[in-house]
């Protein structure tokens, strides 16, 4: 089964695939996911994480295989007529998900998808990113972007990137963010903290960050509050590329650079926000990458206001 992505950009849509474990119902967004394979029973790996069932190596790749079941503490069903490989590619990385069925996709809007409150993500501890009702039952999204981080922190941000950029000079250009993550917003901000931005806002998701500018564009002092705004694509209520459009058709805030930083750039992705107007895109583990695209942003931007005056 072959996936592509077919929605429009900045639609505030998503296709969710949704698939059994165990008992359970989960989803994940299609724009995670390569293929989907038949499972077979995979190579097993010494010494590997309980997580790492093996590996397995379609068209001359070798890829590892992610057994949710154990990921997510569920006992393992032993039929395998039915189970197939979600093979994803986020953060630069393939991976295969060994699920025990799938039962299709479905088109939602970000809107119709609630995030997990602390009862269900406690102290970070969750693997939910969010919540949607399809055909009358709840199916969690999961966080597929942690589950691997857990098992390899190198695969996530490398705050090592930035140490060397301790002791830079301060600087208080105004930089608005939308992640939805808190563990992830935290680390950006220390992260961008460590190279010398100080003036830091950070907002929950897509339509939190939009009505944060629309304030500061009715209280007439937009360009004082905002010099860039960061973005994630999977937030629920409003993703990274629907912001990035409402942005960069408005007017009055089309000159504000967007950053668009997500374990979902890659090709596809990429000609997606280059449409919408993104000024930068990297990937989540180019958070060193990230600040010197800041620095070159609000140097072209300062430029341009000092030749616009």
């Amino acid at each position: 089964m072959e996936t592509g992505i077919l929605l429009e950009s900045g639609t505030n849509e998503l296709e969710i695939l949704q698939f059994q474990v165990g008992n359970n119902y989960y989803g994940i967004n299609v724009a995670k996911i390569r293929e989907i394979l038949s499972y077979k029973k995979p190579t097993p790996i010494p010494n590997a994480s309980a997580c790492i069932e093996g590996i397995f190596m379609p068209r001359e790749e070798v890829i590892s295989v992610i057994d949710l079941a154990e990921c997510l503490n569920m006992e393992r069903v032993e039929e395998t007529n039915n189970d197939m490989y979600i093979i994803t590619n986020f953060n630069k990385l393939n991976a295969a998900f060994h699920v025990n069925a799938v039962m299709g996709i479905h088109r939602v809007s970000w809107s119709d998808i609630i995030k997990p409150d602390s009862t269900i993500n406690a102290a970070g501890a969750g693997m939910a990113t969010g919540i949607v009702r399809i055909d009358g039952r709840l199916i969690i999204i999961l966080d597929f972007e942690k589950i691997v981080s857990e098992i390899n922190p190198e695969t996530g941000l490398k705050v090592s990137d930035v140490e060397h950029m301790r002791g830079r000079e301060r600087n208080e250009s105004p930089i608005l963010i939308a992640e939805d993550s808190a563990l992830l917003s935290k680390m950006i901000v220390n992260c961008l903290e460590q190279a010398g931005y100080t003036n830091i806002t950070t907002t929950d998701n897509g339509q939190e960050c939009w009505t944060t500018l629309r304030s500061y564009l009715k209280s007439g002092n937009v360009d004082d509050k905002v010099a860039c705004v960061i973005t994630d694509i999977e937030m629920p209520q409003m993703d990274g590329h629907r912001l990035t459009k409402l942005i960069k058709t408005d007017d009055n805030l089309k000159h504000i650079p967007v950053v668009i930083f997500s374990s979902l750039v890659n090709d596809e992705m990429r000609r997606k926000g280059e449409q919408l107007g993104a000024n930068a895109q990297l990937s989540k583990p180019e958070i060193g990458q990230l600040v010197e695209a800041i620095d070159k942003l609000l140097e072209e931007s300062e430029r341009n206001r000092l030749a616009a005056n």
